[in-house]
């Protein structure tokens, strides 16, 4: 028998001949499958680390007070209507006056308002409707525990973890 069938006939013989042709044509022309693996595995994760950024939102001073402006519209509106009421059935005739003067408004700023009014309710309604149906989340994935760390407060974390 010769050198030939020493090396084909040993347990691992064809494997090492594969694995080393492998070797030669991954080193002249890389595996494009492999790249888009790993490149799916890169977007895959930047996504889920962009996303965890925004899962708890701690709103601040600022937003609080934006979100309490976002507020006073429906009650406004309510309590203004009623008001109307009140205030027809208190002076008739200061009522009838201003609602004359109602009636010289251009029918274009009729239009305009109408059109303020729907895009801020249809907006605010699509708003909670898109939250309503906003799919939930998943706890991000915390670090696998590695080996032991020379930095103390590294490890001093994960060990709260």
């Amino acid at each position: 028998m010769g050198l030939m069938g020493q090396i084909f006939s040993a347990a691992g013989g064809v494997r090492a001949i594969g694995g080393a042709v492998r070797e030669v044509s991954d080193a002249l022309h890389p595996n494009a499958t492999r790249r888009m693996e790993l490149g799916h595995e890169a977007y895959v994760a930047a996504l889920a680390a962009h996303g965890a950024e925004f899962e708890h939102v701690r709103p601040g001073l600022f937003d609080r007070f934006v979100n309490g402006l976002n507020r006073l519209p429906r009650p406004a509106l309510a309590l203004g209507t009623m008001g109307m009421f009140v205030y027809a059935m208190t002076e008739p005739a200061g009522f009838a006056i201003r609602m004359q003067g109602l009636n010289h408004v251009p029918e274009p700023l009729w239009w305009l308002l109408g059109a303020v009014v729907s895009f801020y309710f249809g907006a605010r309604e699509a708003h909670y409707i898109r939250m309503r149906h906003k799919p939930v989340a998943e706890e991000p994935a915390r670090p696998a525990a590695g080996p032991a760390s020379d930095n103390p407060a590294l490890a001093e974390w994960q060990a709260r973890g």
